[in-house]
């Protein structure tokens, strides 16, 4: 699981951070979060190509998260894609795409869209997307990208100790079943195969104040990409557009123990570095990535999250 950062300006975009995006990579899957202006063209510029994601996942109807759906819709067409496109976001998502169908035109694909209150979740494929509610003015939605449980550790040698015999046998153990010897003993899977392991998170902030939903949603993961607008200095400002400060946003992923704590929303008010400084004074493990970085997310046992610099 990766996410590579598109775009991690704020409102507006600089010339150096592009207009929200964010590419979630999960084995075959690829699915974008937000999809702001010229999202298509940092695709391009990423490497990564135009690839033809699964699923756009929009966290708010504002300009600067929405922008870049016309023109990569377009250009599906244009390549003459016929893979369905699966579109979210929040309520009034539905309308606002009825009044871009003259700019969009005719596609060659259908576009299978679905407004998703706070609670509802996607299933997929060993994973569940789930959608939360945030605080931004607006109807705004975050997403918790949580992956299933896994199997627990197979031990081999305690299977062999107790006469189980390699091969169609250590499978059903491991998916959960008793197994009967040749000699009539039985050998259950709690014998053999470890705790159920989690599986991993990944959760996005989009624009909001802190709220008690973001909070849930946060617990545990492995890494929140959390927007940090402001600055403390500018807590009330920040309050009142609807968004959180980098010492906020610090503060939230120490108290509900996330392992990496990945920065954006940076707008051109503040210098990232004391963006990065405030939040790292109540967060250690925070990094505040630029355009083109990705974060990859091992699984527990393989390492920690960590952040990959553009070439």
């Amino acid at each position: 699981m990766s996410v590579l950062f598109l775009g991690t300006a704020g409102a507006a975009p600089s010339a150096h951070r592009g207009a929200p995006g964010h590419l979630v990579r999960r084995g075959g899957d690829r699915m974008l979060v937000d999809c702001g202006e010229g999202t298509q063209r940092q695709l391009l510029r990423s490497g990564v190509g135009l690839v033809d994601v699964d699923d756009v996942l929009i966290t708010h109807c504002h300009a600067d998260h929405i922008l870049g759906l016309p023109g990569i819709l377009k250009t599906f067409a244009l390549r003459a894609r016929e893979a369905p496109l699966r579109l979210y976001g929040p309520a009034g998502l539905p309308e606002l795409m009825a009044a871009l169908r003259p700019v969009i035109g005719r596609l060659t694909y259908r576009v299978e869209m679905r407004a998703l209150q706070p609670g509802d979740a996607v299933e997929r494929d060993g994973y569940r997307i789930h959608a939360f509610g945030t605080d931004h003015h607006v109807a705004s939605v975050g997403y918790a990208f949580v992956e299933d449980e896994r199997p627990g550790r197979f031990d081999i040698d305690t299977a062999r100790e107790l006469g189980v015999p390699e091969g169609p046998m250590f499978g059903r153990l491991q998916h959960g079943e008793a197994v009967t010897l040749e000699n009539g003993a039985t050998v259950r899977p709690d014998a053999v195969v470890g705790e159920a392991r989690p599986g991993r998170t990944l959760v996005f902030s989009g624009d909001t104040r802190p709220c008690g939903e973001l909070f849930q949603a946060c617990v545990g993961a492995d890494v929140l990409v959390h927007e940090a607008t402001f600055l403390e200095e500018e807590a009330d400002r920040a309050a009142e557009t609807g968004h959180t400060t980098a010492l906020q946003a610090g503060r939230l992923a120490r108290e509900a123990g996330v392992r990496l704590l990945a920065l954006t929303h940076i707008s051109t008010r503040h210098p990232a570095r004391e963006i990065l400084a405030e939040a790292r004074s109540e967060f250690p493990a925070a990094v505040l990535p630029r355009d083109f970085d990705s974060i990859e997310v091992p699984l527990a046992e393989r390492g920690e999250p960590h952040l990959i610099k553009a070439a």
